[in-house]
C-alpha cells in the first residue's frame, strides 16, 4: 500500500512504483483523485486535459496512468519520501496564488496556552493579531 497526499487527504492505493514514477489504476484516479478518463483525455468537472495516448512515452499502460507524469503535465509539484512509500500531490501554482489575492485566512483551529482551543472563524468580522513562534 503506498500512501498519498491529495488535497487535504490522505489516500491508501494499491500503487506501483516504476523508475521513480508513481502509477496508479484509472479507478483509484477517477474515484480517489476526482480525474475522469475521457476520449478527450483526463477530466475533472468542465476541465479536461488532453493525455499522449502512445504508450512508448510512459503515460498510459493497461489499466494504469503514470500519475507523475500527468501532475507534470498540468503544472503541479508532486514529491514523494525518500522509501517511496508517501506521495504528495500539490496544487498548482494558479490554485495557490487565487487564494492568496483573496487577502481571508484559510479557517484553523488551535489551542492557546491553557489547552482551550480556538477558531479562527470565532473571532470572524472582529479584529484580531495573530503572532507565531517557533524554536526552530
Amino acid at each position: 500500500m503506498i500512501t498519498v497526499i491529495h488535497e487535504h487527504q490522505t489516500l491508501a492505493v494499491n500503487a506501483q512504483i516504476k523508475d521513480d514514477d508513481l502509477w496508479l489504476t484509472r479507478e483509484d484516479v477517477e474515484q480517489k483523485l476526482g480525474w475522469t478518463m475521457k476520449p478527450e483525455g483526463l477530466c475533472q468537472d468542465e476541465q479536461c486535459i488532453p493525455y499522449p495516448s502512445d504508450t512508448e512515452i510512459g503515460f498510459l499502460q493497461n489499466e494504469h496512468l503514470n500519475v507523475s507524469k500527468f501532475w507534470n503535465l498540468i503544472g503541479k509539484p508532486i514529491l514523494h519520501d525518500e522509501t517511496r512509500e508517501t506521495w504528495l500531490l500539490g496544487a498548482g501554482h494558479k490554485e495557490r496564488s487565487e487564494k492568496l489575492t483573496s487577502l481571508e485566512a484559510p479557517d484553523f483551529r488551535l489551542p492557546d496556552l491553557d489547552g482551550e482551543f480556538h477558531s479562527l472563524s470565532d473571532y470572524r468580522g472582529k479584529r484580531i493579531f495573530l503572532t507565531t513562534w517557533s524554536s526552530w
